[in-house]
């Protein structure tokens, strides 16, 4: 019974983790092969192949060893009958065939043995007597002994023994050795994982600060690094973040500012050229074209202005920090959006002090819940949370809606907007994470739902 459970339970466990690697496998095809596979693959093949032949060498060592010792007792057994049947011809002066017809006699009547076969063979090697297993069954091993008369070769006893108990023993132990490669596998997949985590990990965390650079967190520190080669290699990549600050960047600043400006610039030319054309005599083209020169006008102070603010508070950072409450800025900022018709609920709770400049923090909290005014239902409101804990203090704006998948890696960057035709710049949400950073915290979007999307800033507590 116990050996019934352990194979099928090895067979389970086997097939379950053959099928784990089987998936792992397929989703590389697609994927590509990650570091830890690579060194599953290595290792459990290293230790499976090991452990199989192990295992194989085991069995094959111990079918030698026990066929050699029934072969030795076999022969120990016939060199005894050979010594008896030899004293019994000398005594009482008979020959083989007598022998031979006294066990026949004997085994007359009687089912042959299963287990054991014995013959006497003349010196030609005829068969005098024969009687339960022969040389032919399978599965048996043999032994045979001289029968010697006074120093002559009168005959040969031959005793064939069954191994099938020895094979038994063996099959019984095969399970045993299967539960230990299937122990053997596992281990090395846990070192595997271990190992391939030792060394994919630093590698994904250094991944995840370069992406964090290029989507505009200009002052992230690289994560801490062990070990020569990533130290070496936090090293270089925050050494190109900072190349990324200089000339590289203020081109690429330039060309998205020039390609912001382009559509305001030209509604302004357009309309401009309309009314010197003879607009102006029509009051009421006229007043059309003034409108739109209007609107590029507003349109493009309010994106230098967003700008002004950014680069002040990325070149100087908090300069008037006091301690105030996260929650009192978070419920004055859900006033106001309240007196211009939106429904903003805040729900705080208590300790959410933090150090910094009121002013900007205040501005950072605007731009999220204008942000989720803007995109979420109207119908549903906009709830802010403050939470505290940890040492930290959260703020959390939550709306009903879905981030757009064209935009959900870009959110944070300068210009990225899906409403430049009511006014937006681009620049809310990279001013929200400009004022985090400058008060060592962070902006994150948490959820892009649906159904929910959540924007999230983190402050040290005060």
């Amino acid at each position: 019974m116990i050996r019934v459970f352990i194979t099928g339970g090895s067979a389970i466990a086997l097939i379950f983790f053959v099928a784990f690697i089987a998936s792992r496998l397929m989703r590389a095809r697609s994927q590509g092969t990650s570091i830890r596979m690579q060194f599953f693959l290595a290792l459990a093949s290293t230790v499976g192949a090991f452990a199989l032949g192990l295992g194989l060498l085991v069995l094959d060592r111990l079918e030698a060893r026990t066929t050699l010792i029934t072969e030795g007792a076999a022969a120990e057994e016939a060199q005894a009958i050979a010594a008896f049947v030899g004293s019994e011809i000398d005594v009482r002066g008979t020959g083989l065939e007598d022998v031979g017809r006294k066990y026949a006699a004997a085994h007359t009547g009687r089912p042959d043995p299963k287990e054991r076969g014995l013959a006497l063979l003349d010196p030609s090697g005829g068969v005098v007597f024969a009687g339960g297993l022969s040389p032919a069954s399978p599965s048996t091993v043999f032994g045979t002994a001289p029968i010697m008369v006074r120093g002559q070769l009168v005959g040969t006893v031959r005793v064939v023994k069954q191994t099938i108990v020895i094979r038994r023993a063996l099959e019984d132990m095969a399970p045993f050795i299967l539960v230990v490669s299937i122990v053997l596998g596992v281990t090395a997949a846990l070192s595997a994982d271990f190992i391939g985590r030792s060394i994919a990990r630093p590698l994904e965390v250094l991944t995840e600060f370069a992406v964090r650079v290029s989507e505009g967190e200009r002052r992230a520190v690289p994560p801490p690094a062990h070990g020569r080669e990533v130290q070496s290699l936090s090293k270089a990549i925050d050494s190109m973040r900072r190349q990324l600050e200089g000339r590289p960047f203020v081109e690429t600043f330039a060309a998205d500012l020039s390609h912001e400006l382009k559509n305001p610039v030209a509604a302004i030319r357009a309309s401009a050229e309309v009314l010197a054309d003879g607009a102006l005599d029509e009051p009421e083209e006229a007043a059309r074209f003034v409108g739109r020169i209007q609107e590029a006008t507003t349109r493009i102070e309010a994106l230098l202005g967003d700008l002004l603010s950014l680069a002040r508070i990325e070149a100087r950072g908090v300069e008037d920090a006091a301690v105030i409450d996260a929650g009192d800025l978070a419920q004055q900022s859900a006033l106001r959006a309240n007196d211009r018709g939106g429904n903003v609920t805040v729900v705080r709770s208590a300790g959410t002090a933090v150090r910094g400049d009121a002013v900007w923090l205040a501005r950072a909290i605007d731009n999220l819940v204008d942000n989720a005014r803007t995109h979420g239902v109207d119908s549903e409101p906009v709830r802010v949370e403050v939470r505290s804990g940890d040492g930290q203090v959260t703020i959390t704006v939550k709306n009903h809606g879905q981030v757009g998948r064209h935009v959900e890696k870009r959110l944070f960057r300068r210009f990225v907007t899906t409403r430049a035709d009511r006014g937006g710049t681009g620049l809310g949400l990279a001013i929200v994470r400009a004022i985090a950073e400058a008060h060592s915290g962070s902006a994150e979007c948490t959820a892009k739902g649906p159904p929910d999307v959540e924007f999230r800033i983190t402050l040290p507590s005060a």
